[in-house]
């Protein structure tokens, strides 16, 4: 159930939408609507919503359809019982109704949201027999090939969805069992389906959280809450998890079914000390763990929901002194990691509809996409390098979790400047990471005065450090001008006569900015020499291997 702020967050970022979506249906409502057009648009939106992966769909009374779409208020049924149209809608859809209905009195007039549930898993929802769907903005009849989609849901593509006929609910962990439940009626809080949930068998619960199908055991239920000893049910699948330590010591564990219960175990094989930071002018330091439990736990359960189990892997987790990384084998499914950063993407597609489903279920992932911009959002939160995917192999998705700070200037400008976008510090963590950003984000980052170097020589800014030790280092990593440099050089030879291009090197090597190498350091110099032999300011009395440097027109 969803709170009034959760609400008109939600409402206010459906208005501003360009165009309504399949899943989303406004409609002014201004005295009455027809009863059978909102059933006809309730079975729609429910299917579309199946078909686009949404948790819900939504019809929204008492605003215009086109933008900017003016709350116009809307008298439908007011000061009437509304749960009433719960059982009408039910009784032509053969049981489906609505999750909730939501009244909302904003000071521009009276609003009601209808929240619609997704059609079940293989089962389109039907209005007196009818199936309906979306053609763009329009209601119309559900499309064959939409609902073969969905009749076809339950199919040899999905691997999470087929039965395991030797597995019975005994195969089952009662702990994972209990657990399941909890959670289940956690996340349906405050509805009539969550208080219904104490009252249902093993059986109704497993079928009505979408683990088991027409009281089936499927490779979902066994992975998520088998006992350990049930992984067989899936051979040849392997259903592991491993963790490994590679550090100063070594180790390693595996872990199986029930899933639920083992992404803990696995966390607590995660060494998590604490340490300090002492920002700025602040007396108290912050203390921090070097992971947060939510970042991590959503990236293994991200791994369980999106691994390709048909190619015989296992997930693996590698902690290392300074990270995390957790890997699963399968492409990146559906978008890029941008867009569900940056664009807030909800995905399309899933390898593992059915195992998505009831991990949702339990509330141990959601639909929506917001995973992985909220693991970044928090590692923001904290001060910490973003997370990061390498995504370089086709057939792998690995993530890394920084335990570590790399810069302190960086974690010094994200406490100082907490208005900064998700994309300006992704820009700035990719900085502190030596990685190759755009012309665009720096031009950004420099506009703030957040970074400085030349490209691709580019480095955080220390602007904002004022400690003794800071400001040492911000003057090792600030390049000064080719002038003074220049200057050295000629200062050398008038003291000297002539010098050689190693007693060059000795004399600016230390000089020169620390974020070079030994090999960009030596181009530098040479580049240095070379423009002040064109400007006539030296030149060479010794040969083209052994050079001698002297002042223009002066014999050594």
């Amino acid at each position: 159930m969803y709170s009034r702020e959760q609400l008109i967050e939600k409402l206010c970022h459906y208005r501003r939408a360009p165009s309504e979506m399949e899943w989303l249906e406004f409609k002014e409502a201004k005295n009455s609507f027809d009863f059978d057009t909102l059933g006809e648009y309730f079975s729609a939106i429910s299917n579309e919503a199946n078909l686009k992966s949404q948790e819900s769909g939504w019809i929204v009374f008492g605003i215009k359809d086109k933008p900017p779409r003016e709350i116009v208020r809307t008298l439908y049924r007011l000061g009437q019982n509304l749960s009433s149209l719960k059982h009408e809608i039910a009784k032509q859809t053969g049981g489906v109704t609505f999750q909730e209905i939501y009244e909302l009195n904003l000071p521009e007039g009276r609003v009601l949201m209808f929240q619609v549930p997704p059609a079940s898993f293989g089962m389109p929802t039907s209005w007196k027999g009818h199936y309906y769907g979306r053609d763009g903005e329009s209601l119309s009849f559900l499309s064959m090939q939409e609902l073969e989609t969905i009749r076809h849901q339950i199919g040899a593509s999905d691997w999470s969805a087929q039965f395991c006929p030797q597995a019975t609910i005994e195969d089952l962990d009662s702990d994972a069992l209990n657990i399941a439940r909890a959670k289940f009626q956690n996340k349906h809080k405050g509805t009539r389906f969550g208080q219904d949930v104490e009252d249902w068998d093993t059986a109704s619960f497993l079928d009505k959280a979408k683990l088991t199908r027409n009281g089936k055991i499927t490779r979902t239920t066994i992975l998520l809450l088998g006992k350990p000893e049930s992984a067989h049910h899936l051979n040849p699948h392997p259903a592991q998890i491993v963790w490994k330590l590679d550090a100063e010591e070594q180790a390693y564990a595996h872990f199986g079914p029930p899933f639920l219960l083992s992404v803990e175990e696995v966390f607590r094989h995660i060494r998590n000390i604490k340490f300090r930071f002492q920002p700025r002018n602040q007396l108290i330091p912050i203390e921090l763990s070097k992971y947060d439990s939510k970042i991590v736990l959503e990236a293994l359960n991200n791994c369980i929901a999106h691994q390709d189990y048909t190619q015989h892997a296992r997930i693996i987790v590698t902690e290392k002194i300074d990270r995390v990384i957790l890997q699963n084998i399968g492409e990146f499914y559906d978008g890029t990691v941008d867009d569900y950063v940056l664009r807030e993407r909800t995905p399309e597609h899933y390898r593992n509809f059915f195992l998505i489903q009831a991990m949702v279920n339990l509330d141990m992932i959601d639909t929506m996409g917001m995973g992985i911009r909220r693991m970044f959002l928090e590692q923001r939160k904290r001060y910490f390098p973003l997370p990061e995917y390498n995504l370089g192999d086709a057939n792998h998705v690995q993530l890394s979790i920084y335990g570590k700070l790399i810069d302190e200037n960086y974690t010094r400008i994200l406490i100082e400047n907490q208005n900064l976008t998700i994309a300006e510090v992704m820009a700035l963590d990719s900085v502190q990471k030596k990685r190759a950003i755009s012309t665009k984000s720096l031009r950004m980052l420099r506009r703030k005065k957040l970074i400085e170097g030349r490209s691709p020589n580019v480095f955080v800014s220390a602007c904002i450090a004022q400690a003794t030790n800071e400001k040492a280092q911000y003057i090792k990593n600030r390049a000064f001008d080719a002038d003074h440099y220049e200057q050295l050089i000629l200062k050398f030879i008038d003291k000297y006569g002539a010098v050689t291009r190693e007693e060059i090197d000795t004399l600016i090597m230390d000089k020169l900015s620390a974020i070079f190498d030994l090999t960009q350091k030596k181009n530098k110099i040479g580049y240095l020499i070379s423009k002040m032999r064109n400007k006539g300011s030296i030149q060479n009395q010794g040969s083209f291997k052994s050079p001698k440097w002297v002042r223009s027109g002066k014999k050594s």
